[in-house]
């Protein structure tokens, strides 16, 4: 199967439709962002026994793995199915005790710990075991499985106090995932306390509390993922006016949470929920087929899953985001910031353009070499910069004549070649796409020069949503909390 499309099965796993969904694909990773000191490469080199050598290699494994991701957005597997890891074999010098203790820290939570009452139970996952019809926080009533995850499920609720039908998540009663969700509530608190009415086009929250040890968010109800959408579609391209509207609300809500200070890091078409997904079928205009296609009727869409956001003023781990929409400097590990997102958000426009992947990869060195066949070579100062080994003398080391070069070759053209016409409105898109592609992020396009660039200007007076905020809007709270443009602050990036 040609990897230039998307692989069905390289995302499996469930995958709901429901604006609860927005949960964190990386929750422990997210903790980590907390609690964890640097990168583990340093450490291993230090050393040239071979248990420093055997110890080396399952950190790099481990690394390459976290770099994958271990859950996804909301609520489905990896991307890519993950490799058992070999048995862990103890070293003769780690005494008995150090050997319970870490035994101790990875083994499940009892799932009785929280449990108060018979009628709460928990299965040997620590999930919530319940059936339609219970009621929870004497307010909530279960109707149906929307989805499950690492993190939890994600349930189709009745609010009984205000008979609606909302998206409850319900997480492990797993001490690492109820912290990982307290960290996602607070990003969400901030969200509602600098945009109370939703007008920046991140889904809300509507109310949380803990459950005999379970942390439950509640959410307001949406429709597919445009990933969802784009697969159930055969990954039929969206309408060029689609592309148009839904990558202008992208870049406006993202471009709040960078001005107050956020740091999405995990922008992808999983975590972008259509507020209503219905559509019409239509004829294609393909001829590959004569087959219906669908078109959405409302290009409505909110962005999800805070769980990986991170505040300036945090510690920012060494890899973020999923794979394929990861910016270079995250790659070369030279540190980010809030360009990495906006890296993302080209590959994204992209995806929602053309149907496939910009970056169909999982190796980084193969993703570079990619980079380099689009995009042009990387810079000199960033090969050099890098402590990575992707690079000889400031070239990336890539062996041309091997079975992955040919694949790159074939595959891979440069950006300006991918446009289906040269009308002037694709040339516009892809000029805006290049921008938010440059490898140096302090080069790259910041989210307020986007909504003003030229593609954006078809869009009706109505849907200019940064004009309206800019210029005519009368809610005090909300344009006097959040700047008209985001900042290239990179005082908090780890850049070496």
């Amino acid at each position: 199967m040609p990897r230039s499309k998307r692989r069905l099965h390289s995302r499996s796993g469930s995958r709901s439709s429901v604006g609860g969904g927005g949960v964190g694909r990386y929750e422990e990773k997210r903790l980590k962002h907390h609690t964890e000191s640097g990168d583990g490469y340093k450490s291993a080199r230090k050393s040239n026994t071979s248990s420093s050598r055997r110890k080396r290699k399952r950190s790099e494994e481990s690394h390459h793995q976290r770099s994958l991701g271990s859950t996804s957005g909301g609520h489905r597997k990896n991307r890519y199915r993950e490799e058992k890891q070999p048995r862990r074999r103890e070293d003769s010098r780690t005494s008995r005790k150090d050997r319970e203790r870490e035994r101790e820290q990875h083994r499940p939570e009892d799932p009785k710990k929280h449990t108060t009452s018979g009628a709460v139970r928990n299965d040997s996952d620590g999930h919530l075991i319940y059936q339609s019809g219970d009621v929870l926080h004497n307010r909530y009533k279960l109707l149906s499985t929307l989805g499950e995850g690492t993190f939890g499920r994600v349930v189709k609720v009745k609010d009984t106090a205000k008979e609606q039908t909302i998206a409850l998540k319900i997480i492990r009663n797993v001490e690492k995932y109820r912290k990982a969700a307290k960290l996602e509530i607070n990003v969400l608190e901030e969200i509602i306390a600098k945009d109370p009415f939703g007008r920046y086009l991140c889904i809300q929250m509507l109310d949380w509390f803990d459950y005999h040890g379970h942390i439950c968010i509640a959410f307001e109800m949406l429709g597919l993922s445009v990933y969802d959408f784009l697969k159930d579609n055969k990954y039929e391209p969206f309408p060029m006016e689609h592309v148009r509207h839904m990558a202008y609300q992208l870049c406006f809500a993202v471009n709040f949470l960078h001005s107050i200070k956020l740091t999405h890091t995990d922008l992808k078409p999983e975590n972008i929920l259509f507020v209503n997904s219905e559509f019409t079928t239509v004829p294609s205009n393909s001829t590959r087929k004569s087959r219906e296609v669908r078109h959405v009727n409302c290009s409505d869409i909110r962005l999800i899953d805070f769980g990986n956001a991170i505040f300036d003023h945090e510690y920012h781990s060494t890899i973020v985001s999923t794979r394929h929409y990861r910016a270079p400097e995250v790659i070369l590990e030279l540190g980010w910031a809030q360009p990495c997102d906006v890296w993302s958000i080209g590959c994204i426009m992209y995806e929602l353009y053309l149907g496939i992947t910009l970056f169909q990869t999982h190796d980084n060195r193969e993703h570079l070499a990619m980079m380099e066949r689009i995009l042009g070579p990387i810079p000199y100062r960033m090969a050099k910069k890098t402590r990575t080994r992707y690079f000889h003398h400031g070239k990336l080391d890539w062996d041309e004549k091997t079975s992955n070069a040919r694949y790159v070759r074939e595959n891979c053209k440069p950006l300006a070649r991918s446009a289906i016409c040269d009308a002037p409105e694709h040339a516009q898109l892809f000029n805006l796409i290049g921008r938010m592609l440059e490898y140096d992020p302090n080069d790259r396009i910041t989210l307020a020069e986007a909504l003003d660039h030229p593609f954006f200007a078809k869009l009706p007076a109505h849907q200019k949503l940064h004009l309206q905020h800019r210029y005519g809007s009368n809610d005090k709270s909300t344009s006097s909390s959040v700047p008209a443009g985001s900042s290239r602050d990179f005082s908090h990036s780890l850049s070496r």
